[in-house]
C-alpha cells in the first residue's frame, strides 16, 4: 500500500490506517490479533489506539501483534484513561463495558490533563506496545483552556527519544481554537470527518493540509445506502495526502480498504500523467 509523508513531521504513513477504538468488540484475543496481522499483510501498516480503548487490552493486542514487526508505526494518546486498573484482563473489560450499561460508574472514562499522569500513561502505553517508543503521541479530545501549554510543550519537547511526534486527536469541532491561535501542541491534527458534511474542512480553511482523519464509516450520511468502497474511496480523496483511519472487526473489509487504497494509487498516476501532458508544447 502506498504511503504519505505527513505534513510537518518526518512520518511517513500508510494511506489507509487501522484504528483500533472497536477492536475489543471483534471477539477473542486470538481473533482480535489476527485481525491485526491481517491488516499488516494487506499493506496496512499504520496502527492507531489509545489506553481508553479496550481499556487498555487494545494496546496489548497491538503489542503482540506487531512483535518483530519493524516498518509499523504507532500512534496512541493522553487525556483520557479507562476506568480501573491500566493492566486489565479481557474479563475484566468485558464485565465494565457490560455493567457499565446498568452502573454507568463502571465504564466510565478519567479525563485528567495533568503531565503527570500523562507521563505515567505512556509509560504503560510503551508496556502495553512492548516498545521503547511511539511514533505520534496525541492528545484525546483536547480542549485549549484546559491546558497548561508551557508544561505540556516542555514535557513532550523532553519526551524525543521516546515519542518522535506529537499533536491532537478530537472531533473537527474542538480543532478550530488550536488552528486559530497557531497552537505548538497542534503541529498534527487527528479530527473527524465525513463525505458529505466535509468536517475537516475547518483544517483546510486555516491553510493547513488533511494530515490525519477518520469517521468516514459509522457516522451520520446524508446517502445511507452509499457502498463502503465508495464512501472510502471518496476519503482517500478528501485526504490525498495523508492517512485515513478506518475501524473494522471485518477481514473482508481489510482486503477492501488495499484494493481501494491500490485504485486509488493507479488513479493518481493516471492523473499526474495527464497534467504533465498538458504542460507539454
Amino acid at each position: 500500500m502506498q504511503r504519505s509523508p505527513i505534513d510537518q513531521t518526518s512520518l511517513t504513513l500508510s494511506r489507509f490506517g487501522y484504528g483500533t477504538s472497536r477492536l475489543f468488540n471483534a471477539g477473542t484475543k486470538r481473533r482480535r490479533v489476527r485481525l491485526l496481522k491481517c491488516a499488516l499483510d494487506h499493506g496496512i501498516t499504520h496502527f492507531d489506539t489509545a489506553p481508553y480503548y479496550g481499556f487498555g487490552v487494545s494496546e496489548q493486542d497491538l503489542g503482540v501483534a506487531l512483535v518483530g514487526v519493524s516498518n509499523a508505526t504507532i500512534a496512541t494518546k493522553v487525556g483520557i484513561y479507562p476506568p480501573g486498573r491500566p493492566s486489565q484482563s479481557s474479563a475484566e473489560v468485558l464485565f465494565r463495558k457490560s455493567g457499565g450499561k446498568i452502573l454507568p460508574f463502571l465504564s466510565r472514562p478519567s479525563i485528567d490533563w495533568t503531565v503527570a499522569r500523562a507521563r505515567k500513561s505512556l509509560d504503560q502505553s510503551l508496556r502495553h506496545l512492548r516498545k521503547d517508543f511511539v511514533d505520534l503521541l496525541l492528545l484525546h479530545e483536547a480542549e485549549v483552556h484546559l491546558l497548561a501549554t508551557d508544561e505540556w510543550c516542555h514535557w513532550l519537547e523532553s519526551e524525543r527519544s521516546r515519542v518522535s511526534a506529537f499533536g491532537i486527536a478530537c472531533a473537527s469541532d474542538r480543532v478550530l481554537p488550536f488552528l486559530s491561535g497557531n497552537h505548538p501542541l497542534a503541529k498534527i491534527i487527528q479530527c473527524s470527518d465525513s463525505v458529505d458534511r466535509r468536517e475537516a474542512d475547518v483544517v483546510l480553511r486555516a491553510g493547513r493540509p488533511l494530515q490525519i482523519t477518520f469517521g468516514y464509516l459509522g457516522g451520520p450520511r446524508s446517502e445511507p445506502s452509499e457502498a463502503p468502497e465508495q464512501l472510502l474511496a471518496a476519503a482517500l480523496r478528501r485526504n490525498a495526502t495523508g492517512c485515513v483511519l478506518v475501524s473494522t472487526s471485518r477481514e473482508d473489509r481489510i482486503g477492501l480498504l488495499a484494493a481501494i487504497a491500490e485504485q486509488d494509487q493507479v488513479q493518481n498516476a493516471h492523473r499526474q500523467v495527464a497534467l504533465l501532458a498538458a504542460t507539454l508544447p
